[in-house]
């Protein structure tokens, strides 16, 4: 007896149709993880700024997109684009830039953190030797930084990945939208959701093992 009532039977020829939708959420990830990691840059360097006004510009940034939940910011852009703008943002569009303007406060906090993680010795000493403070940051700060952070990096990335279904509400083909359609097409919603969902777990695993690999790489180049 089938205590659970679940029926696989019905949803295992619509499975293909929702792997369709890894592509959409590895697209949204990893256009919004540039963004993301560019932006957070920047803002992590207006963050340790000695200009008071750039240090508050990105705190306000950060507050803002930290403070509000990601999907109203996706909303934000997506439906208000027309009355804000003028012009509609696509859904691609709309859900790059929402993540990835999500994602750059959250890496900025990280990167902040990293650089000013970083010994004080070598920027005096890059200083001492007559080192621009742009070619300091990009060639000796920066590196060590990220070194040291890519274990957050790898956590933001993972968290971008399971939040890029949220973009299901703008109408994006992605993983969740298709389980969603195929539960609406079955009567069964609860299977094709636990397919979604071992999908994701799937991709988690893989993102997990990627980052621990690249760790123990960057480790032995020490």
């Amino acid at each position: 007896m089938n205590r659970l009532n679940l029926d696989f039977e019905r949803i295992i020829p619509s499975i293909p149709y929702i792997l369709e939708g890894i592509p959409t959420t590895l697209q949204v990830v990893s256009v919004a993880a540039v963004i993301g990691f560019i932006l957070g840059i920047v803002l992590s360097i207006l963050k340790i700024s000695k200009i008071k006004p750039l240090n508050w510009f990105a705190d306000f940034y950060t507050s803002i997109f930290r403070g509000t939940p990601l999907v109203l910011q996706l909303m934000l852009i997506y439906f208000g684009s027309p009355q804000i703008l003028g012009i509609q943002i696509e859904a691609y569009e709309a859900a790059f830039l929402a993540f990835g303007l999500n994602s750059a406060a959250y890496i900025s906090e990280i990167i902040r953190g990293g650089i000013q993680a970083v010994d004080k010795g070598q920027r005096e000493a890059a200083l001492a030797l007559g080192v621009p403070e742009s070619q300091m940051m990009l060639n000796i700060i920066l590196p060590q930084a990220i070194k040291n952070i890519l274990p957050a990096l790898m956590n933001e990335l993972i968290s971008l990945t399971k939040e890029s279904a949220v973009v299901t509400i703008i109408g994006l083909a992605d993983i969740m939208r298709r389980a969603y359609i195929v539960g609406g097409e079955t009567y069964k919603f609860f299977e094709p959701i636990l397919v979604a969902g071992l999908v994701y777990y799937v991709m988690v695993m893989i993102l997990t093992l990627l980052g621990k690999l690249l760790e123990r790489r960057m480790r032995r180049s020490d």
